[in-house]
């Protein structure tokens, strides 16, 4: 009999893309506004430095810059399954989730031919590399939401080629409380494909020359380069710490209070990329928005007086206890995170820690492969350190259990 290990699923890792991808395989009326990178080579900023760049080019990211990845000797993976399972292996790896790379700056704009054609070559891509290796590689499909029948018509596109997973985008063309958007969980739920939500994506208007997320890299790399002040130290962690947890947290609210999970209780939802150190708080939070207190007074009344009023109709005052019969699902929003949500994080003792409050299976873990701001190759050691003294199973759903019951992989696998 084979020894086997629990499985090591990692949520977040990326395909790299090559990189005159889109230019040569994207209708040709839309070459000229395809997401391409070129790589150029430099004397290295610092002794044994980097000395090559890659460069993007996409609306509202030109001039994204930075070192090309050297953390496999100074190759690249992109294109070549076999090296990103020699990667895997290395870092202790038994299935990778895969996501785009720059072209998700591409790929979720307010021009939907843009967009869809984009997903749609990346996509195909997709097929023709990498369906050999769905055994070990789950790519997650692209799909634009600018849309609704042409989402429907991808999903079930992707779904019939092997995908496991969609990707779809962390600032929707509308809130995802929409009904306008039941066709696609209805779709995605059909087809057996869960959703996925990476961080950075969406909210691309290609006709601005400006970008929030370029904005931010600006800001990170013009904090790295100057003196820290008692106001830059002070405006980072509010933007690391309280703007970046945002995004998700919208994602989650708006799903669980358009009632998503409710109507659809067999589709999963993971949100990638975003920690989740900040999850506990959020489950907290959103059970304690629909309870008002447990006080002496039920009828307590606050509002405005219209004297001009009858005293039986005064439209400006509320019993606010009643607040405590108004969530209108039958779980709790805590329950439906519990149940169907899957947040993944890298190096996050404060999410380990928090599990009995958000739940097990509410995170799951990812190495950002091949990102250097990354866990891979230190994920082996990390693992020792993030969840020692971590009961046994509730370590294997964290690292591999949960995603890879999800996406239909094996319990274990044969020790490598």
């Amino acid at each position: 009999m084979t020894d086997k290990h629990a499985l090591v699923v990692s949520a977040d890792g990326h395909v790299l893309e090559p990189t005159d991808l889109f230019r040569t395989r994207l209708p040709k009326h839309l070459r000229d506004r395809a997401v391409w990178e070129e790589d150029f080579e430099v004397e290295p900023l610092i002794d044994g430095g980097a000395r090559v760049f890659r460069q993007l080019h996409s609306p509202g990211f030109e001039g994204w810059t930075i070192s090309r990845y050297r953390q496999t000797q100074g190759r690249m993976p992109e294109g070549d399954p076999e090296l990103i399972l020699d990667d895997m292996a290395r870092d202790g790896v038994d299935v990778q989730v895969m996501h785009p790379n720059l072209s998700l700056f591409g790929l979720y704009s307010d021009d939907h031919e843009l967009s869809l054609a984009h997903a749609r070559v990346y996509n195909d891509y997709i097929v023709e590399r990498f369906t050999p290796y769905f055994d070990r590689l789950a790519p997650t499909a692209p799909v634009p939401l600018t849309d609704v029948d042409d989402a429907v018509a991808e999903i079930e596109r992707v779904a019939a080629a092997g995908f496991r997973g969609i990707l779809l985008p962390a600032i929707p063309p509308k809130p995802y409380y929409s009904r306008d958007f039941d066709p696609v969980w209805e779709a995605a739920q059909a087809n057996g494909v869960h959703v996925f939500i990476h961080t950075q994506t969406g909210g691309v208007k290609v006709n601005d020359p400006t970008s929030t997320t370029l904005k931010v890299v600006m800001s990170q790399a013009a904090q790295v380069n100057q003196p820290i002040t008692e106001r830059s130290a002070s405006e980072r962690m509010v933007t690391q710490c309280i703007y970046s947890t945002m995004v998700p947290q919208q994602v989650i609210c708006e799903l669980i209070g358009g009632g998503v999970p409710e109507r659809y209780p067999d589709l999963h939802f993971a949100l990638i990329e975003f920690n989740a150190h900040w999850l506990a708080s959020l489950v907290g939070s959103m059970d304690k928005a629909w309870v008002t207190g447990i006080g002496q007074d039920a009828d307590w009344w606050l509002g405005t007086w219209d004297h001009t009023r009858p005293d039986d109709d005064q439209p400006n005052m509320a019993q606010l206890f009643r607040l405590n019969e108004k969530w209108p699902y039958p779980l709790k929003p805590s329950d439906y995170v519990k149940r169907q949500f899957h947040v993944s994080f890298q190096d996050d003792p404060v999410a380990v820690a928090c599990r009995h409050i958000t739940g097990v299976s509410s995170i799951v873990w990812g190495n950002d492969y091949p990102h250097a701001e990354g866990t891979f190759g230190g994920s082996r050691e990390l693992m020792t350190k993030l969840f020692r003294g971590v009961p046994e199973d509730e370590r294997a759903a964290m690292v591999g259990g949960t995603l890879g019951g999800l996406l239909g992989f094996e319990a274990s696998v044969p020790v490598s």
